[in-house]
């Protein structure tokens, strides 16, 4: 039996764990990492979109815990190149894990020359769930996404794990979305937007326990 309101957040990136630990912070959930959970193995990200791979992890973390499970996936899309990087947006090149500085440098080679117009792109996310509630597994999955355009340049400062908001400008706030501290990001987020559409599912997690 699980530990009452333990929520296993299913995710390596730092930065990412400390923007949902923000976003999180009003639910009486106690928050755990995979390090916490011991758990060491990754499943296969064989999804052909952001919903599929967010279950995929979902699904796994959940069965290997035994905690209710929180996992997403996510990625930029441009419209300019026909909606890349997209579900590869972490292994884009050459299908291998990359650096933060090596997907800013393609991104901005592939976008040289590009009209201001066609420009536009998203953060895209899925936020998946997968918990036990009047007895019975179940899953949820919700998507979101933050609109913006990319820059001609990167922007030079931003947190280790989240390169493409050195590259996406948000015009409505007037700046990159590097710019923007810790919480302000969170407030806009991607992942703010897929929390909130999936808060009937959190509270059946609650009332579950």
């Amino acid at each position: 039996m699980t530990s009452p309101l333990r929520l296993l957040i299913a995710t390596t990136n730092r930065a990412k764990l400390g923007e949902y630990r923000l976003l999180l912070a009003d639910y009486p959930f106690i928050l755990i990492s995979l390090a916490d959970a011991g758990l060491e193995v990754a499943p296969q990200e064989s999804g052909a979109n952001f919903a599929e791979n967010a279950l995929i992890k979902a699904r796994f973390y959940r069965r290997l815990s035994g905690f209710a499970t929180l996992a997403d996936d996510g990625g930029l899309e441009i419209d300019a190149l026909g909606g890349e990087p997209g579900v590869r947006s972490h292994r884009w090149l050459d299908g291998r894990e990359t650096s933060d500085q090596e997907l800013i440098a393609e991104v901005l080679r592939r976008m040289a020359g590009v009209e201001d117009e066609r420009r536009t792109a998203r953060l895209k996310v899925a936020v998946a769930l997968a918990y036990k509630a009047e007895g019975k597994e179940h899953e949820a999955v919700v998507e979101t996404a933050l609109e913006g355009i990319i820059a001609r340049h990167a922007y030079p400062s931003f947190r280790a794990g989240f390169p493409y908001r050195a590259l996406l400008y948000l015009p409505e706030r007037g700046c990159f979305y590097a710019q923007l501290d810790d919480r302000q990001a969170a407030s806009v987020s991607q992942r703010k937007a897929a929390l909130e559409r999936a808060r009937p599912f959190l509270f059946e997690i609650l009332r579950a326990t």
